[in-house]
């Protein structure tokens, strides 16, 4: 505690004689606050009112009483790093600490005579969730855990926080500066045990966000793989676990080992391409023979050019381009960019323009086109294409022009975090991670074979699973339309779609556990496969069961994939009112009692980094639109129930 006493008196001296106001708003007031009073007690309180008093808005009874909530409520989350990291702000650094005198036993750390560990001054937002943030690096005060007089010191319908600054009511909703949203996306539950070879894949990623893609990256290109030889009902028709995925994410920070999951498919990729290339030999062969019959060629029949038949698509293309790579390989195929301005540059190209392409691709939809100059028309009934992009948030624009782009709702989206610490290169016992992933993908492909072998596998939920996929996605609806209005309600739609077709993977890779398929607990015969094919072993269609912990663990991707969803939306222009940001906001809706009071809610939003005017602008609206209702008309608010309960 000398230790920390004594760097804090060094911070107070130094901001003093810099004359620099580190507390200018309420949130960093707060945050002062409680680092403060959480590493140094009461015995900090004399240096929390000198810090503060620099400030044009200081009032000595506020910030008193503010410190003394701070010690009531012994908050752990926010410590002494948090003041220096404000400092540093406003370039201001303390001096160092006086080296110990010769004499003084050096000691080991954390005994006496040790030398103190200087104070972590590092920002939080660099890291992903609140369970992986180091408590002494978060700056942020949980409004939760203030008691009530903090609300007391100013006056909350008038917008006046405690430390005397006045905020008047926003016109409109704070602009947000940067792509990272001020709370923390959600990771998906990394204890999950999926099914071969999910675990192993995941397993390779360094950190949650990493291990996050990496499951949804298989999952989408083991699930384009698995195309039409998988499916279940919904909607009326029949849906393929054709997904379209895309990464979003700041430059360096980790998105890349999405290189390392297209390997899961490029054996089957180059097997396709040699049958491809042996086809086109042997057409060579005998369109040679046929060119050299000389006046005999016209009683002979030409040979026909073999299909150009691929798996990995190329996001560099035309529109006829892409159309002729998915016919030529049966409605089939994956496009996999690493930057997704490939794809948003050569769709916005003369020769361009099949944005059209991927929305129908989503729905297994009818392509076709026409050549007026050689009169050539070519079609496929049904398309299964797939599509895992990686990209900048400065690149979802391009691509995404606008919430009612139809791309929007289609894709499965995952913000990747910041990095803003250094990581480790050499910590993986020099394991050459392609060779790993290739070594996977030779082991897919020959599971894929069982799979064609097998015929075709019909997903089953169980009614008990259909009402809990119902219900979530009833409450989601209305959830969705509370906190977004109408921007997110074909995002809900699609994204149970999505949820879906993730079932089918997961199911389908757990049948493939057996070693014979046709013995698989999870499958039984089509009940219209007649029972002669029964007798003789002929099963072709089969019914395919999803076990409940796979079903639960897919279901629980849901909220995730949505608050990353209402995330990219505020990237995009709106279409309905001017926001901040679609997740802070439902965040900040959701971190809510289902009844709560005005100054609870602008408290809660101060201490997420949320402008008290920014939050009586959404508390408005959200009153004004129906979305939550007015108790007692003084400042108390109530969420209407979801449907069924």
């Amino acid at each position: 505690m000398t230790n920390i006493l004594s760097d804090l008196r060094r911070l107070t001296e130094a901001v003093h004689a810099a004359g620099a106001d580190i507390a200018p708003t309420y949130r960093e007031y707060v945050q002062l606050a409680f680092a403060i009073a959480t590493d140094c007690g009461e015995a900090g309180r004399s240096d929390f009112l000198m810090l503060c008093s620099l400030s044009a808005k200081y009032d000595v009874h506020a910030a008193n009483k503010l410190f003394s909530n701070a010690l009531k409520t012994n908050n752990n989350s926010v410590h002494i790093g948090t003041a220096f990291h404000l400092a540093e702000l406003c370039n201001v650094r303390p001096r160092p600490a006086e080296k110990p005198r010769q004499d003084t036993p050096a000691g080991t750390l954390g005994t006496p005579g040790a030398p103190h560990p200087a104070a972590s001054h590092t920002h939080a937002h660099g890291y992903y969730n609140r369970a992986e943030m180091p408590a002494e690096e978060f700056p942020e005060a949980p409004a939760a855990s203030l008691p009530a007089e903090a609300a007391d010191a100013g006056t909350a319908n008038s917008g006046t926080a405690c430390s005397g600054t006045t905020y008047p009511e926003a016109a409109d909703e704070e602009t947000c500066r940067g792509s990272e949203p001020l709370t923390p996306l959600p990771c998906f539950d990394n204890r999950t045990l999926w099914p071969a070879p999910l675990n192993e894949i995941t397993a390779h990623g360094t950190t949650r966000a990493q291990q996050d893609i990496m499951l949804l990256g298989a999952v989408t290109v083991l699930g384009a793989s698995m195309n039409s030889h998988v499916r279940c009902a919904y909607g009326g028709k029949m849906i393929s676990p054709s997904l379209q995925t895309f990464i979003v994410a700041l430059p360096a920070s980790g998105k890349g080992v999405l290189s390392l999951v297209r390997l899961l498919v490029e054996p089957i990729h180059d097997e396709i391409r040699l049958h491809t290339a042996e086809a086109m030999k042997q057409y060579r062969k005998e369109k040679g023979a046929y060119d050299s019959l000389g006046k005999e060629r016209s009683q002979a029949t030409p040979p026909a050019l073999p299909p150009d038949r691929m798996f990995l698509i190329s996001g560099n293309n035309t529109g006829t381009g892409i159309l002729q790579n998915i016919m030529d390989s049966e409605g089939i195929g994956l496009i996999c960019e690493s930057e997704a301005d490939t794809i948003s540059t050569a769709i916005g190209s003369e020769h361009g323009h099949w944005s059209d392409t991927m929305r129908k691709a989503f729905d297994h939809d009818r392509l076709s086109y026409n050549r007026r100059t050689d009169r050539e028309y070519r079609e496929v009934k049904r398309s299964y294409l797939s599509v895992l992009l990686s990209g900048t948030p400065a690149q979802v624009k391009p691509l995404i022009p606008t919430a009612e782009n139809g791309l929007f709702s289609r894709q499965l989206f995952y913000y990747m975090p910041a990095i803003h610490k250094w990581q480790n290169q050499f910590d993986r016992q020099d394991t050459d991670l392609e060779t790993v992933f290739t070594g996977l993908g030779m082991q897919w492909r020959e599971q894929l074979k069982r799979i064609t072998a097998g015929g075709l596998f019909t997903l089953r939920l169980t009614p008990e699973q259909k009402e809990l996929f119902n219900n979530l996605f009833a409450n989601l609806f209305i959830r969705s339309h509370l906190a977004n209005g109408s921007e997110m309600a074909s995002s809900v739609a699609r994204l149970a779609i999505n949820i879906c077709r993730i079932m089918q993977v997961v199911a389908m890779l757990r049948v493939l556990e057996s070693d014979d398929i046709a013995r698989s607990p999870h499958l039984t015969p089509d009940k219209d496969i007649s029972g002669d094919n029964l007798k003789d072993g002929i099963i072709t269609r089969w019914d395919m069961t999803i076990l409940p912990a796979d079903f639960n663990s897919v279901l629980e991707l849901t909220e995730s994939l949505y608050r990353h969803a209402t995330h990219i939306l505020s990237f995009l222009p709106g279409t309905e009112i001017s926001r901040r940001s679609n997740a802070d906001r439902d965040a900040l809706l959701q971190s809510m009692e289902r009844e709560f009071t005005r100054s609870a809610f602008l408290l809660q939003a101060e201490a997420t980094g949320i402008k008290p005017g920014t939050a009586s602008t959404w508390l408005k609206r959200l009153v004004k639109h129906g979305m939550i209702e007015s108790v007692d008309g003084k400042g108390t608010y109530r969420k209407p129930l979801p449907n069924g309960m």
